[in-house]
């Protein structure tokens, strides 16, 4: 098996863990996490048995669904020894979107404790994709950083378009498309930050 064919088989086995270890940690059912995801059961099941590969479209809905950023699906499982505060590129994840063609790098050191990740995309020639975001019991913020190329970002009804340079905040509650209308592969960076929860009033 190909270096390429191998990192892609780990990646998918490393979703497949980290979706049933978040929907385990919340106590939800297949059923349960079909319901707020939007994603069917069985599509659920396929997903965490590594029998399918899933859009970054299903992925962010089950990422919706559990409550975490995309990025965080990316995770491999819980280490006994402390994360380490540097992520080398060369250890830096990448997944490809089977639809899309678009591939992301997730930059940021896996476990660290930090409300910030950052990841890298490659959006190809031609190349569309749309999440269908509702509310989080989490906030997230995002920035998108264009390094090169140009890109439309369209973030509920408005359009934004983006050249190498540019930089667009956003806050992740509603309707997001990214779409490449050039002809050539276009490079940006994502920046997300979890916001913290309230505090709680004890009485």
């Amino acid at each position: 098996m190909s270096s390429k064919l191998t990192e892609r088989s780990d990646l998918a086995s490393r979703i497949a863990a980290r979706v049933r270890q978040l929907r385990a940690e919340r106590g939800y059912t297949l059923d349960a996490l079909a319901a707020r995801s939007g994603v069917s059961r069985s599509a659920i099941s396929m997903v965490e048995r590594c029998a399918t590969s899933p859009t970054a479209v299903v992925l962010e809905r089950l990422a919706t669904g559990l409550g975490v950023p995309l990025a965080s699906l990316f995770d491999p499982p819980p280490e006994r020894e402390a994360p380490s505060p540097v992520a080398r590129r060369a250890d830096q994840p990448r997944w490809r979107d089977p639809q899309s063609g678009y591939l992301r790098r997730n930059v940021s050191p896996p476990g660290w404790p930090s409300p910030i990740r950052i990841v890298e995309v490659e959006f190809p020639a031609g190349a569309a994709v749309s999440y269908e975001t509702a509310d989080r019991e989490v906030t997230f913020h995002q920035q998108v950083w264009v390094l090169s190329g140009r890109i439309d970002a369209t973030i509920g009804g408005e359009t934004h378009r983006l050249e190498a340079g540019d930089c667009l905040a956003m806050r992740v509650d509603q309707p997001v498309a990214y779409r490449n209308r050039t002809d050539e592969t276009a490079r940006y960076a994502v920046v997300i930050v979890t916001e913290p929860a309230p505090a709680r009033r004890t009485s």
